[in-house]
């Protein structure tokens, strides 16, 4: 069986891949969105492993996580029941007053002019080059010019922590940067925040925007993996639930978020639509634990 193990691997060469074993011998193989399960399959994302799965690509599937309502949910989360924060429902009266009451406790806790006409964005992941913290960064100048407030959440490289601060003593009535990693601060942001960035350059599933959209907070994503999976975009017309950008790439991600923007600042009504929009859909596990049970009695009888 050695053959099922050997690998041409583009950057490191000849060598053995007991993943590349696994999924020559397995009788499904399941990734963490269907846009990821695409993805492994092209030369550019499956790192050697692309030939593998297109040799079998109907054994080659993708389901999305779901999230735990128990631990996420603005109308029970703990997070939200101290230091002026509120818990809130998932109807247009509980989205308009129980984010403003959080915005408001956010602002407050960090610092940051108490405003509750300001959109606020959050960033809450690793700071590294996969999570497009760059793409951000570079575009300082495009968001310190606008009417916004922003606040990171994160570690990771050095000098991406050092951009950040550097950028946050330039913009101290616009930018916060909490470097490290708090729970109960990412709950708050996820809740306090009216957009939540994502500009991953790689993102096989994402959790991030689904728990943004259940706590009504837009999402502006890469559409790569499964961001381009559980994020529809919004064109004005259809029933999309936030905003996406095709290349990871400092103008088409500036675009996406003034679309985003210009929608909170003068279509109110049609952010709030996107808003309840996420807030409503099925991103539980029922649903997707259902798609894995129909996948194991598919290998169960694909024999």
């Amino acid at each position: 069986h050695t053959g099922a193990f050997h690998l041409d691997d583009p950057m490191e060469g000849q060598g053995m891949n007991i993943l590349k074993a696994g999924i020559e011998y397995a009788t499904k193989v399941i990734a963490v969105s269907p846009g990821y399960a695409w993805e492994i399959s092209t030369d550019e994302g499956g790192w050697g492993l692309a030939p593998t799965i297109r040799n079998d690509p109907m054994k080659i599937s993708g389901i999305v996580n779901g999230i735990d309502f128990d631990t996420w949910s603005p109308e029970h989360d703990t997070h939200l029941q101290s230091d002026g924060y509120q818990t809130y429902g998932t109807n247009l009266e509980g989205l308009w007053t129980g984010k403003q009451a959080c915005k408001a406790a956010l602002q407050r806790q960090l610092g940051l002019p108490e405003r509750h006409e300001v959109p606020v964005l959050g960033f809450i992941g690793r700071l590294d080059e996969q999570k497009g913290l760059d793409l951000i960064l570079d575009s300082e100048e495009y968001l310190m010019s606008r009417d916004i407030q922003i606040v990171f959440l994160g570690s990771g490289r050095q000098d991406l922590q050092d951009r950040l601060y550097d950028m946050e003593c330039r913009n101290r009535d616009k930018v916060r940067a909490w470097i490290g990693y708090s729970d109960q601060m990412a709950h708050r942001i996820t809740a306090s925040c009216d957009i939540l960035l994502m500009p991953s350059r790689y993102e096989p599933c994402g959790l991030n925007q689904l728990y943004a959209m259940h706590y009504g907070t837009v999402p502006v994503v890469h559409a790569v993996g499964g961001l381009r999976d559980t994020v529809l975009h919004y064109d004005g017309e259809n029933e999309g639930t936030g905003w996406t950008f095709e290349r990871a790439e400092v103008d088409k991600f500036q675009w996406a978020l003034g679309q985003a923007l210009y929608s909170f600042w003068d279509h109110r009504d049609s952010f709030m639509g996107v808003a309840l929009r996420g807030m409503h859909r099925d991103l539980g596990w029922d649903h997707a634990a259902y798609l894995y049970e129909c996948k194991l009695l598919e290998a169960k009888y694909a024999h």
